[in-house]
């Protein structure tokens, strides 16, 4: 579907670029990660590649961390907009503020959604799986979990300020853009299905995580992010919901470290109960609400217009 300010590429197009633009943006990111490494590690390029988890090199790791999620999400996103349409961030989302309605519901959306979310880790944890799979799941998780602990200091208030900024401000900006801005944006755009793009883009997002015992979780983070999206239009509240679920996490975390728990086990704490699913109802409903309050409190057009005509062309315009 297109709009007035549409440059005449097609939107399934759009989508296939973005693919191709983020494994070259990753590319890049990696390639700029090399000066960066060095120069503030005092070590080679080899060192680079075994020791991403080591927590001595955790100011380079939050470097490294932040251009790969601008260069390698939120720029290709950025870009491919400026390739569809002339107001590139019009089209990605950035519409306006939210109301104080939407916000609110959106708090409430995110703080029975935790809860759920925690339930589907509960049962992806107990999921019965082969003992080989199982090995290379639990590598998997342990590697994620390095990773983060060794970009993350919380033993002071700043060191968990710094957390806040690299795990949960720049993830909320750029990943939002470039899974609901981007992908799901053109998906539905192009298909006219929103369910249909909301779920295809909600299972890629789950995968880019890495983690098999989080993926539930993750999918189900990213079906009511795309559902924000979805019913306000407006990639800001997306943004303060991303960031309140990986905010509050993070806090979590903080809180454990404070009362005397070491960094390792507070982020590989296994406190996941089956009971937040019946929080599922809740989180419906509130969605319904932010359907239709967004519905009467929308001052724009709807984000998917449907397509206009194509002009009348008469036979002397060949002449």
């Amino acid at each position: 579907m297109y709009d007035s300010n549409s440059r005449g590429i097609s939107y399934t197009a759009g989508f296939f670029i973005l693919i191709a633009f983020v494994v070259a943006g990753v590319i890049l990111a990696g390639l700029l990660s090399i000066p960066v490494w060095t120069s503030m590690t005092g070590t080679g390029f080899e060192k680079m590649t075994t020791e991403l988890g080591n927590p001595a090199y955790s100011d380079a790791l939050r470097v490294i961390q932040a251009i790969t999620a601008i260069v390698g999400f939120f720029l290709p996103a950025w870009l491919v907009a400026v390739l569809l349409n002339k107001k590139p961030m019009k089209l990605i989302g950035f519409t306006g503020w939210p109301t104080g309605i939407q916000i609110l519901i959106m708090f409430l959306i995110a703080f029975f959604g935790i809860m759920v979310s925690s339930g589907f880790a509960y049962f992806n944890s107990h999921l019965p799986v082969p003992a080989g799979w199982e090995a290379s799941f639990n590598k998997m998780e342990d590697d994620y979990n390095s990773g983060v602990e060794s970009i993350i200091d919380l033993s002071s208030f700043t060191g968990y300020l710094v957390a806040l900024l690299i795990l949960a401000v720049l993830p909320a900006i750029c990943e939002e853009v470039l899974f609901r801005g981007g992908f799901q944006n053109f998906l539905t755009r192009s298909t006219n299905k929103p369910w249909f793009s909301i779920i295809i883009v909600s299972i890629i997002f789950s995968l880019a995580h890495w983690s098999y015992y989080g993926f539930l979780s993750r999918l189900f983070l990213g079906i009511m992010l795309g559902l924000l999206y979805h019913y306000s239009g407006k990639i800001w509240l997306n943004i303060l919901g991303h960031f309140l679920n990986n905010g509050i996490a993070i806090t979590v975390i903080y809180i454990y470290v404070l009362n005397g728990k070491s960094l390792k086990d507070a982020i590989n704490d296994d406190s996941d109960s089956y009971w937040g699913i019946f929080a599922l109802p809740i989180v419906i409903l509130l969605f319904i609400w932010l359907r239709n309050v967004s519905r009467r409190y929308k001052k724009v057009p709807e984000p998917f217009p449907p397509t206009p005509p194509p002009p009348e062309i008469s036979g002397d315009q060949f002449s």
